[in-house]
């Protein structure tokens, strides 16, 4: 028997969960539909499940009563420049963008698209360093690895 994650995302979509659950797994390589439970036989779906690079997200239809906000976000971590365009230019199609990274898909709900790099960045040993890649992370949208480098002075 498979261990069940003790934690697992839940996200309540007003009907588009089925919807949202092919779009996100188109997205991702590592992803797929596990679960759609429908009402009736070729009615509606009332909930799934689907995996995205190995996290397990629940999902219901369950009318427009909640919306997702930027209290809670998907978090990626993206290891080059093109992972980040290529995420930032999927998931904001339909969306909308926001600064440092952060953007809401179509569905609303919010992601950041984060390079790896970014940490090593910002808390460098050098505080000067750390605040020129801060100033440079504050003006933008989409991040830009080489411009981030270029702050921290060069590297």
């Amino acid at each position: 028997m498979t261990r069940q994650p003790k934690v697992t995302p839940f996200l309540w979509f007003n009907n588009q969960a089925e919807e949202a659950m092919n779009f996100y797994v188109s997205i991702f390589e590592n992803s797929e539909v596990l679960s759609l439970n429908r009402m009736g036989a070729d009615g509606p779906v009332m909930s799934g499940t689907f995996q995205l690079e190995g996290q397990k997200i629940m999902t219901l239809n369950a009318g427009p009563h909640f919306t997702f906000n930027e209290a809670v976000s998907f978090f990626v971590n993206c290891e080059t420049q093109e992972e980040v365009d290529e995420f930032w230019e999927k998931l904001s199609e339909g969306g909308s963008t926001s600064r440092c990274g952060w953007l809401k898909d179509r569905y609303g709900l919010s992601w950041q698209i984060v390079p790896a790099v970014l940490g090593e960045l910002l808390y460098d040993k050098d505080p000067v360093k750390s605040q020129r890649v801060m100033k440079a992370l504050m003006a933008m949208d989409k991040i830009d690895i080489a411009t981030l480098k270029q702050a921290a002075g060069g590297l």
